[in-house]
């Protein structure tokens, strides 16, 4: 077997996983894009270990390991995306980063940093 042919394969693979994750919005396909991006990982891990004829198999030990990651990783994530989803109402990555960045537009941060502690004690009041 040429190892040429699953590098090739699991190259595009990987770019196509790399576009996904830069170039999508949605936190959902860009999980599914980094898991083709382990995949593509997945596939010249078992192809250098055939055409090494590794005798203990590390590259295909070392694929399974990446598919327990993984598949703890997706359940994980899509949690965290499902949860997002219901408390904000959408799962697109850039509206999610403004609103971590300033979650409250209407709040002036600068507000009481010039009280005192007085001050602020008798404005909780």
């Amino acid at each position: 077997m040429h190892l040429a042919y699953p590098a090739v394969l699991a190259a595009l693979l990987f770019c196509t996983g790399l576009y996904g994750v830069l170039a999508r919005r949605n936190a959902i396909l860009v999980l599914m894009s980094v898991e083709l991006m382990l995949n593509a990982v997945n596939l010249n891990l078992v192809a250098f270990d055939v055409w090494l004829r590794d005798a203990l198999h590390a590259g295909q030990a070392l694929t399974l390991f990446t598919i327990a990651v993984a598949a703890a990783e997706i359940g994980i994530g899509l949690a965290i995306v499902l949860m997002v989803h219901r408390n904000r109402g959408t799962s697109d990555v850039d509206r999610l980063r403004d609103t971590a960045e300033n979650p409250d537009p209407d709040a002036d941060p600068d507000r009481d940093r010039d009280k005192t502690s007085d001050e602020k004690a008798e404005a909780a009041a």
